[in-house]
């Protein structure tokens, strides 16, 4: 009788509990690892794309400065008036073309002109404000369909009217004509925007009554003034150093006090003799994007560090400086 061997069967064995353990612990190390990286790579990207933000908000209000600021007391001459007046009246009243303050205007949207602006008192923290003017065409505005100029919010501007003597070439001669011409005055401030309740560059044009948000996100506004001592003469023109607008802070003299100016007769005097402008604008991120404290302190635009911010934002201070052309002698 045969006989078959049979081979022992193999018994069915599971994993061990320290095995399953190890198993469990290796796996949790490996996602941990996984979610530290996502979350350190999307904490990045969010820094990154805050940044990228301001560079852009900034860049925004300092274009919108600048471009403003270089355009300030422009009144060309006009090739066919006659030489005694070749300009237009615009700064017949020796009218401001440059005023600031430390701090926002108390009259910025009822005041009639810059000449009638006032400083807030004990403004020298806040962010300050800018009022110029200059003649306005439809080359540097952006015209209404119409062909009229428009102020700093595209709004149209109202057309003034005067007589000057214009060469005539069928007479021959000079004759009385009346000519038309626009003023833009446009008073750069700090705001709150209503949309995103946010502090935003705002602009207040006199082609309407109410200012409106240009650049979000900007929380602070300052501005020095270059200005040229009262006896120099154009061979001589330099800027012989940077004042605040109305106020003595951080050992810096102001406009109204500085003593190479606080001789000259009145106002619109110690303010012709500003011939740059300093600018800078502190910009925050839209949110929250630092993880402490330490990472959120910034450097402020008087160039001191901000040590104790009041949030989590991201914070940058942009600055640039212009010279005011139409101040240059030509």
């Amino acid at each position: 009788m045969l006989r078959h061997s049979r081979a022992p069967r193999r018994r069915n064995r599971g994993l061990s509990l320290i095995e399953l353990l190890v198993s469990l612990v290796i796996g949790l190390v490996i996602m941990i690892a996984v979610v530290s990286a996502y979350i350190g790579a999307s904490g990045a990207t969010r820094v990154a794309e805050a940044q990228a933000r301001m560079n852009e908000d900034a860049q925004a209000a300092l274009t919108i400065l600048s471009q403003q600021l270089r355009m300030a007391g422009n009144n060309p001459k006009q090739p066919n008036y006659e030489a005694a007046n070749q300009r237009n009246p615009v700064y017949a009243g020796g009218s401001y073309i440059v005023r600031g303050c430390d701090g926002r205007f108390t009259d910025v949207a009822t005041a009639s002109d810059i000449t009638a602006l006032t400083c807030a008192a004990g403004g020298g923290m806040a962010p300050d404000s800018i009022g110029l003017s200059y003649e306005a065409d439809r080359y540097n505005t952006v015209p209404t369909a119409g062909g009229i100029p428009t102020d700093c919010l595209g709004q149209a501007l109202t057309v003034v009217s005067a007589v000057r003597n214009i060469w005539d070439t069928t007479a021959m001669a000079s004759v009385p004509s009346v000519v038309t011409f626009t003023v833009a005055e446009n008073r750069f401030y700090v705001g709150t925007s209503t949309s995103v309740v946010a502090p935003s560059l705002y602009c207040k044009g006199n082609g309407g009554a109410t200012g409106q948000s240009l650049v979000e996100n900007v929380e602070d506004l300052q501005f020095f003034y270059g200005t040229a001592p009262a006896t120099a003469t154009p061979s001589t023109l330099a800027v012989a150093g940077y004042l605040n607008a109305s106020a003595d802070a951080n050992g810096i003299a102001s406009i109204q006090t500085a003593p190479s100016l606080v001789a000259l007769p009145d106002d619109p005097s110690r303010w012709a003799q500003a011939v740059s402008v300093r600018l800078c604008v502190l910009v925050r991120s839209e949110k929250t994007v630092a993880s402490d404290l330490d990472s959120a302190r910034y450097v402020k635009c008087d160039g001191t560090v901000d040590t104790n911010p009041p949030d989590l934002r991201l914070r940058r201070a942009y600055s640039t400086t212009v010279v005011l052309r139409n101040r240059i002698p030509s």
